[in-house]
């Protein structure tokens, strides 16, 4: 623990701006001398008490409640004062400049001051001072901010559901069967005088695939709850006049891009966060893709299809749109090749740019146009595509449907729990190395020192997502993106 975490801390804990009720927290050891001077007596512990709060000179700040959680009894672990007032941003501003002038003033019977070296906490220094006094888990810490942070009500479910333990439990028990299946290879290693074998007594291969199988049921619930946290990003892609700024709106269901028959009418990129039975989607709209070097285009649309390039490459996925109107219209034979030449340059250029598991969708616009219909019902056809209205609708549905299956979203809510890339990311190490160790496992004539080194490996990483084997740097960098006074 780092000298910083022995200072008692204080903070505003409510959002900043107007509200009704506003909190300072205090956390630290021994708090009954501040306790005493802001609020004129001693508290009862977890009981409400409802009085004035005082500056230096006895003017009152404002009246409200008072709080006192004394240690270890508290979310830090340490004794825990919380001032409730009224929510405006002076009022808080005072009080929390009182309690840290109060710290420093010496106390009269004592002669010390009443909590030295009382600092305003930063960001997140609340959940870590809970993690590190043992009252949560690092995966439950990460919640706390997923929780405020929830974009939709199935990923605040997800996230409440991991703030339960709910995440952690499942890491709990897969590292209790992982332990127990190294003792077993240890016993081995420890006791080669012994005839007896304990792996194959104790069904050790049985074990590990039992393990194997548990760890790929928490990985697939790991991935939806990355998927609920992190959100997809969909960017719609295609010629001019395809229809994408429409296909915005009516995804968006508001009208937030503007559309016009003129081509190049989107310069720039428009976003827009929108939901899918829970799923966060940050939907892009982008300019219309064509050849930049076209006599013609201004430097303001040359720029614009760079940009819409540049977010098609950091996306998930890719929605491909085409207008059904234009790929084969008799009267007008040359712009009905030119228009799917241009496709042809796109879907070139997507394969070029693109990573080989980022999905792109065809997706086949104005099916409500008379002289699409028979190219519609053609298209329709192919699994692959989808045909859509994005005027009247229609084919919204399935393509929101087969959207959410590519980009890997499979699990009803209630099974999901919140989980960060960086646990993705260790549950995909620890199956590595149970791999290897199977393979030892499966061998002739096991190494047993190797097979013992997969196994501490796996466990290590299994041990991060709880926070049990973690580095303070990676400590500070998930506790620095905590709001302040959490």
């Amino acid at each position: 623990m780092l000298a910083r975490h022995q200072d008692p801390i204080v903070a505003i804990a409510t959002a900043p701006g107007r509200g009704a009720v506003g909190i300072i927290r205090i956390s630290g050891k021994a708090l009954a001398p501040i306790i005493q001077t802001l609020c004129g007596r001693s508290l009862q512990p977890r009981q409400a008490s409802y009085l004035p709060f005082q500056d230096a000179q006895g003017q009152v700040i404002d009246q409200g409640l008072a709080l006192y959680f004394p240690s270890p009894h508290s979310f830090t672990g340490e004794d825990v004062l919380e001032l409730q007032a009224h929510g405006g941003p002076v009022v808080l501003q005072l009080l929390l400049a009182r309690c840290l002038e109060a710290a420093a003033e010496t106390d009269e019977t004592t002669n010390l001051q009443r909590l030295p070296g009382l600092r305003v906490a930063e960001p997140g220094e609340f959940s870590e001072r809970a993690f590190l006094n043992d009252k949560i888990d690092l995966a439950q810490a990460e919640a706390i901010a997923d929780l405020i942070d929830a974009s939709t009500e199935t990923a605040a479910r997800s996230a409440a559901r991991s703030l339960s333990g709910e995440f952690s439990n499942e890491v709990q028990a897969l590292l209790g069967k992982l332990v127990h299946l190294r003792m077993l290879v240890e016993a081995t290693l420890d006791f080669p005088e012994e005839d007896i074998d304990f792996l194959k007594q104790a069904d050790a291969s049985g074990q590990l695939r039992r393990l194997q199988a548990t760890l790929a049921d928490v990985m697939q619930r790991a991935r939806q709850g990355a998927i609920l946290r992190e959100g997809i990003k969909v960017v719609i892609a295609g010629q001019p006049n395809a229809g994408k700024s429409s296909l915005l709106n009516a995804l968006a269901g508001a009208e937030l891009a503007i559309v016009t028959p003129i081509a190049g009418t989107t310069r720039d990129k428009v976003s827009q966060l929108i939901q899918i039975d829970g799923v966060p989607l940050h939907v892009v709209d982008t300019a219309g893709l064509r050849d930049s070097h076209l006599p013609g285009l201004d430097e303001v649309e040359k720029i614009g299809i760079e940009r819409a390039w540049g977010e098609i490459e950091s996306a998930d996925a890719v929605l491909f749109l085409h207008d059904l109107t234009r790929q084969n219209t008799p009267s007008e034979a040359g712009v009905a090749a030119a228009y799917r030449a241009g496709d042809v340059l796109i879907r070139q250029a997507l394969s070029d740019k693109l990573p080989a598991a980022t999905p792109v969708i065809d997706v086949w616009n104005k099916s409500d146009s008379a002289a699409a219909v028979s190219l519609a019902e053609t298209i329709a056809n192919d699994r692959t595509a989808v045909v859509i209205s994005a005027k009247t609708g229609a084919g919204l549905e399935a393509l929101r449907q087969q959207l959410l299956h590519l980009v890997g979203w499979q699990s009803t809510p209630e099974g999901v729990f919140m989980a960060r890339e960086r646990h993705v990311q260790a549950l995909n190490e620890v199956a590595v190395q149970l791999a290897r160790a199977n393979e030892q496992l499966s061998a002739q004539q096991p190494a047993l020192d190797l097979l013992a080194e997969d196994l501490r490996q796996a466990q290590r990483a299994l041990s991060q997502i709880t926070g049990e084997f973690t580095p303070d740097d990676l400590l500070g960098e998930i506790f620095s993106k905590f709001c302040i006074g959490k």
